[in-house]
Formats: C-alpha cells, structure tokens, sequence
C-alpha cells in the first residue's frame, strides 16, 4: 500500500520536502496502517490529539523498544509524540487560514516510524475551521463626492467587498448600511457567490444643511461568536451658488490696547455662505473712505483678521469704527461694522517739572522753608494717572501738596552744615499704573554755613618738654585747633594770653605763631632757675563775631649737664692749711675725713662718684665711690711720711660728665706739734750742693733769654692780630673773634668754668732756699687749686677767666706773661 501524498494551497512543505518524503516512504516495503484525528485550530501547545498506541495497536514498550518518531518530512512539526503515554500532542500553533487558506478540508499528514523490525504508520489529523476572523475591508474608508443636485435613484457601487478569511458558516454572510436618511444598501449576489454591494439615493442632499455625510457600512459572518467589520463611507456634497455671505453679527465690539505692536490682532468678524467651493469663497475689505482707519487697521480678506497696521495711542485717539463687507465670488456681499475702544495702557511716565528752586541755603533757616516747587504731569488717564511723589529717606526736608499735581519741597528739620554741607536730594514721582511708571529729578542743595561753631584744640591740655640751653627761638611744639565751620569761619588764629610767670610776663618767654599755632622759645631757659611754667593760649576764628576758645599748655625745662660738682668739704681756703690728722694706731678702715660734694643739675646729671686721682702713698688711703668717704686701707706705720697729699677727683653722671678736684692733707702723727714742726719747719740737707746756685743762675739766664724772644714775638702777633679785627670792624665784614688756645670757653655758656687750666703748686716758706715749685699737668675742667701759701683763691681764678675770656684784648697778652714770670720764679729744692 503506497502512501498518498496531498498537495494543499498555503501547506508549508516545500516540493524538496515532498520529493524526500516520497523517497523515504519508497524505501519501505509495506505499510502497515492509517489512522486518521479531527482537531479545531489554535489549539494550546500540549493538548492531545490522540492515543495513537491504542488506535494502533501498539503496546507502550514497542514505542520505546522501535524508537518511535513521527516523521513530517522536514516540515513545521505540529504534533508530537509522547512515548512515555503513546500520545500525540500539540506542539505548535495551528492556523488553518495561515496552512490551508480557503482549500477544505485542510489536514496535516505524517508517519510514525518504528525500528526493529521497521514499521509505517500513516497518519492524518483534519484542522478544522473556527470563527477566529473577522470580516475586512481592504480600506478602512471610502469617499464620494456628489453634487447637491443629484436625482433620487443614482447608484453608487462599493467596488471593495469585504473579505473573510474563515470557510463555511464562519465566512462572511451578509452587509448593512446606517444611517439610511438619503441613501439605502442594495446586494447582489454573483454565481461564483461573491457578492456585488451598490448605494442607491432615495432622498435630495442639501450641502448648505449637510456638507458632509458619514455612513457606516457593515460585513457580518455567521458564526458563534458573530463577528463583523466595518467600513466608513464619507461622501461630500457638492456646492451650489444659491447663497449669499451672511455676517454673524451686525455690528461687532473689541477692546484693544495701546501701543500694541503691528500685526496684533484686534478682533476677528465672521461672514458664513451657505456654499461651497468657489461659491462659498469670502473676501472681507475695509470699506472706510473718509479717516484714516486703513493706515491703522488692516483686514485680512480670507479669514477676516483685524489686525494692527499702525501705531494706536489711547491719548490721541480712544475709539475706532471700522466699516466691513463680506463679498463671494458670485457677487454677493453683505456688511458689518466693528467699533473697537481704546485701552489705557500705563506708557508714560510722570513728568517733574521744577518751577522755582534754591541752589543754596542757610543752616539756620526756619523749619518749613521753601526750597523748590515742582509740577507734576501723567497723560494717562484712571489709576495710571494718579502720581504720588516722595523723596529718599534721612533727608532733612520733605515734600508737601497743596493742591493737584503741585509739590513744595520744604525743610522739616534743623539743618548743620558740619554735618551734611551738600544734599543731593532724589524726588521720585511714581503713578499708580501696573506695572508702575515712575520718574525721578536730583537736586543739589547747599548749605551755607554760619559761624556756629567755636574752634575746639585737639587735647584739652598740653604738655612740652624742652632741653635747657636753647637757642632763643627754638619752635618748642605745635598746638592745633580745629573749626568745624567753612571758609572765613573756620580760619583760626592763635594768640598767647597775658599772664606772667615769676612776677616777668610770659611773652618774655615765649611766643607763639598766629597762623600756624607753633609756639617758640623767646629765651635759652636754664634748669636749675625754672623747672617748668604753664599758660594759655586763645585760638579765635574768623567769623563775625569771632567764636573763641582757650587751652592751657605747661612748658617742662629738661636739664642738661651745664654744671659740675662743688665740693663743701674740705673747704679749700687760701690763708692756711687745713689737715686731717690720723693717728699711727689708726687701724685698716679708720675714717680719716670725707669729701662732700654737690650738683645742682638734676638726675643721673646729679649723681657723684669719688675717685683718688693721686696721693703720696696710693697704698695707705681710699676714697668710698658714692659717699666720698677717706678711709685706710692698711694699718699705718712709723715708716709713713707724716705729710700725706691726697688729689680726690668728684665727677657726675651727665654726657659728657663734669669734674671738680679737691686736695686733702693728712698728717701722720700722734700729737699735734709733730704735726705743726712738719708743716712749718724745714731741716735743710747738711750736705748742700753749693753747684745748685751756679745751675740756678744758669737756667735763669737762659730762660729769661727765652722768655724775651717769646715776648717779642707774641706782642708783635697781638698788635697784628688786633690791627685786623679793627680794619675788619670798620669795613663792616663779619669778625671771627679769636680765643687763645686752653682759655677759649667752649659753647659760649658763661658759666665761669675753663675747659682747660694749669694746675701748679706753689710752696712757699720764709726760707727761700725751701721755696717749692712744681708744675703739673693740664687738668680737667673747673680744678680747684690749693695753695696755702698764696692769697689766689677760686673767685680770684674766676675773675681772670673773665677777662681771658674777651677775645684779642691786650690784657691777654699780660696775663699770659704774668704766669710765665710767675714760673721762672719758682726754684726747685
């Protein structure tokens, strides 16, 4: 029994396919059965078809033992096999329409193959149909035109029939149309059973009721469920021209705002025409011919669009009427009118107009005095007219109205001019538009100053220092004072009041600069006459009447070290010789005297030092460094010279520091004629040299020789000297005085004191043969000399310092040659 093999529409075995299926089933001797199912389409994957082991015979073991398969031919396996239960079972989705098409009935053929032995087996499963498709049209829309005059009974044919994919009673069965006003559905049933659908008109269209008619056309199948497609059929009716346009109103109202940019749209008029096409077409035109209206507004001429062409100002104009026509191509026309009204909008700002105003002011003007008066104008009109003005805040004047629109600015506080000289005051006029409008005017305003203010120093006293010494004129210090008025009013002078100071008026002292307030030094002050004064100065200003005030100013005098020490004790006498006495028991440390010393400077300038410059026995005495105290420094013997000579030097603390010298004697004894014989009583030396007079006449000779040379000499450089100063005197050319070298006084201070001196000591006794001259060195400054034998004293060194002290005199030359006689007339032991 050879296999057959079915060719079926839309099966998706290929013809390869078939031709190796026809192979393989060639190859088998024998079949060995058929079995046939009948299954619906689109049924789930898994579902059984059928137990093919119990349709065929076949025990559950054979399946497993043959190795059962189904073969299809290398088709799409719809049905598989289970061997484990002998089943077929759905294994793909079955779409009849998708294998079979329209071909009926629509079947899958496929074998069951056994192994050893080899087995065939043929089976068939018929697909059969359900209503899973509904009816389609290929368009989803068809449209007609048809003219508003068409005859009742004119056919229309649907050339688009529906389609159903399902066969039978599950395939498409019949049509309907709605609505069925105007038109009514006629079918007509063909031989090959295809159906023919025609529309028939049974009622007149009217476009102008019914521009466009809609109807549903509906293809329904008979199956269960019943399922249907539908089709929308537009069909627009063709315009006649039997109407004229028609404006929808007569007259038309808008309010438009100004200032609107051109082409703003300011309202819309609408003329309708029952026609269509051509003869519905509407052209709209501004038919004003007496104003302006088509510069302002123009009209589009289809849609009928007013819109802005011109610039609209609410001042200038605050309606429009505007004359429309609506005009088809037929020739009809009809006509409207459009008044449009003018909206304010805020667009302009307040205008400030000054009409009087003070540029200056006084500070003392009264509260509510006028400064300016302002206009104020706003061309809009309602809210945005309404102007409110006011000025910035913390301003000593405020703004008043008396009547509309008009402003007075008028002070409402005291005005200083110290405090605020300039107003920049910023009157700002606001409207009550939205969004508001404002505008805004600076005025510049003075103050003019009064002469309120005293002038004031910067401290409410002062204080100066000043070093003693000075030079008369030196500036001392500065007082400053300030006015807090302008101009003449704050110029300040400066003038020293009366008072006096020790009984001699304080001018005399000092003075001090009307302008600049420096006060200067009228005379070189001295520390150790005046420490320190006060008074007071006045500072006055400008105005009229002047305002003054006054200052007290102390003046402090520093001290400088002008003076040296002045030894009290041991007071250094001219007539006799003062000595301490210090007996040879005396132990280490016994207080021999003291030297006591003063300063009248002050401070470090003040403080003393003691020192031993020189003695006979360094080794015996020692002077205390602050109190001045002469002590022993060992215990005295009766190898002691009874006559001991101590040279005690006194320096203060200045820089540079001053000095005084005083001489101490010391007598080394137990009683006192031991003392007065070694004082008064000489032992000549026995073994006198009778050479020394010879050696004595000698050296007077020579010296007198030199002595005369000299003489000659200086007197001859003196009288030169002397003869210039006096031709430069007469010729009136600065002199230069001259000061002879180791007397001149330095720094001109006049107080006596020489910076340079010979110090020499002069011993004498009624025996000239014991006449002692000893020369020193050249001392410090201010030394004290000691001698006993002589009537010179301190004051008579003075008195000669004086005279030395005037330069060139002729009396120098004297004096000079005084001391070198006074030399060469000592002789020597």
């Amino acid at each position: 029994l050879f296999p057959q093999i079915f060719l079926f529409k839309n099966s998706y075995f290929s013809k390869q396919r078939q031709v190796l299926l026809f192979l393989s089933v060639l190859c088998l001797s024998y079949v060995l059965g058929q079995v046939s199912y009948s299954i619906p389409e689109e049924m789930a994957k898994g579902s059984v078809v059928g137990n093919i082991a119990n349709d065929l015979g076949l025990d559950l073991k054979r399946l497993k033992s043959g190795k059962a398969r189904v073969y299809t031919g290398g088709g799409v396996e719809y049905i598989g096999l289970n061997k484990e239960k002998g089943v077929l079972l759905i294994q793909e989705r079955i779409d009849r329409e998708a294998l079979c098409g329209e071909t009926t009935p629509c079947a899958l053929h496929f074998q069951l193959i056994l192994e050893n032995p080899m087995e065939l087996f043929r089976v068939t499963v018929e697909i059969t149909d359900i209503n899973d498709n509904t009816p389609s049209f290929t368009n989803v829309e068809k449209r007609f035109e048809i003219s508003e005059s068409a005859v009742i009974g004119s056919k229309f044919v649907l050339e688009k029939r529906a389609v159903d994919l399902d066969v039978g009673i599950n395939d498409l069965q019949n049509y309907e149309l709605k609505p069925t006003d105007n038109f009514v559905l006629k079918v007509h049933n063909n031989a090959d059973g295809n159906k023919n659908v025609e529309m028939v008109l049974q009622k007149p269209l009217d476009r102008e009721k019914q521009e466009q008619i809609s109807l549903v056309l509906t293809a329904v199948d008979g199956g269960e469920p019943q399922m249907s497609g539908t089709m929308l059929i537009v069909i627009t009716v063709l315009d006649v021209n039997d109407n004229a346009p028609v404006f929808t109103q007569s007259t038309y109202k808008a309010t438009f705002t100004e200032n609107s940019p051109k082409g703003t749209v300011v309202a819309t008029v609408t003329a309708s025409d029952a026609d269509q096409g051509s003869n519905g077409k509407i052209t709209y035109s501004i038919t004003n011919t007496l104003d302006d209206i088509r510069k302002v507004f123009h009209v589009n001429e289809e849609n009928g669009e007013i819109s802005v062409n011109g610039n609209i100002d609410f001042e200038e104009s605050r309606n429009y009427q505007i004359n429309l026509r609506a005009s088809d191509e037929g020739g009809l026309t009809d006509s409207c009118k459009l008044i449009v009204d003018v909206q304010d909008v805020n667009d302009n700002k307040p205008e400030i107009n000054i009409m009087s105003k003070s540029n200056v002011i006084s500070e003392d003007a009264k509260l509510n005095t006028v400064v300016t008066m302002i206009n104020i104008e706003d061309k809009d009109s309602g809210e945005n007219g309404k102007v409110e003005c006011f000025i910035n805040e913390n301003m000593p004047f405020t703004l008043k109205t008396s009547t509309t629109n008009f402003y007075s600015l008028v002070t409402d506080s005291e005005l200083d001019r110290e405090r605020a000289s300039e107003y920049n005051i910023t009157v700002t006029c606001s409207d009550e538009g939205v969004p508001s409008l404002s505008s805004s005017v600076t005025l510049t305003l003075q103050i003019s100053d009064v002469n309120d203010n005293a002038p004031v120093f910067e401290r409410s006293s002062y204080e100066a220092y000043i070093v003693e010494n000075n030079t008369p004129g030196l500036s001392i210090f500065t007082v400053k004072a300030r006015d807090a008025d302008w101009n003449q009013n704050a110029r300040v002078s400066y003038i020293l009041e009366d008072s006096s100071v020790n009984g001699v008026p304080v001018s005399s002292y000092v003075s001090v600069s009307a302008d600049s307030g420096v006060i200067h030094a009228v005379r070189s002050f001295d520390y150790e006459q005046i420490k320190d004064f006060h008074f007071r100065v006045k500072t006055q200003d400008g105005g009229s009447p002047p305002l003054s005030s006054n200052v007290t100013v102390k003046i402090l005098i520093q001290d400088q070290n002008d003076n040296p020490p002045q030894v009290l004790y041991p007071v250094q006498t001219g007539g006799s010789l003062v000595a301490e006495m210090v007996p040879r028991s005396a132990d280490v440390g016994y207080l021999v005297t003291k030297v006591v010393a003063v300063d009248v400077d002050s401070g470090q300038n003040a403080w003393l030092s003691y020192k031993l410059q020189k003695a006979t026995d360094r080794a015996l005495f020692e002077v205390g460094l602050q109190n001045g105290e002469i002590r022993t420094i060992r215990q005295v013997t009766d190898k002691d010279a009874v006559k001991q000579r101590l040279t005690v030097i006194v320096e203060d603390n200045g820089q540079p520091s001053r000095s005084a010298t005083v001489i101490v004697n010391v007598a080394v004894a137990d009683s006192f004629p031991e003392v007065l014989s070694e004082f008064t009583d000489f032992t000549h030396d026995k073994e006198y040299n009778d050479n020394l007079t010879f050696y004595l006449v000698l050296a007077l000779a020579v010296v007198s020789f030199l002595f005369i040379t000299c003489l000659v000499v200086i007197i001859s450089v003196k009288i030169y000297r002397w003869r210039q100063s006096r031709i430069l005197y007469h010729s009136n050319l600065p002199v230069i005085p001259y000061y002879p070298p180791r007397y001149s006084d330095t720094l001109g201070t006049g107080t006596g004191t020489l910076q340079h001196v010979y110090n020499y000591e002069v011993c004498r006794t009624t025996d000239s043969r014991k006449s002692d001259c000893k020369f020193g060195r050249a001392g410090s400054q201010n030394v004290l000399i000691m001698d006993p034998s002589s009537t010179g004293t301190m004051q008579r060194i003075q008195n000669e310092k004086s005279i030395l002290d005037e330069p060139d005199s002729p009396l120098e030359v004297i004096l000079f040659l005084t001391g070198l006689l006074s030399f060469t007339s000592c002789g020597t032991e």
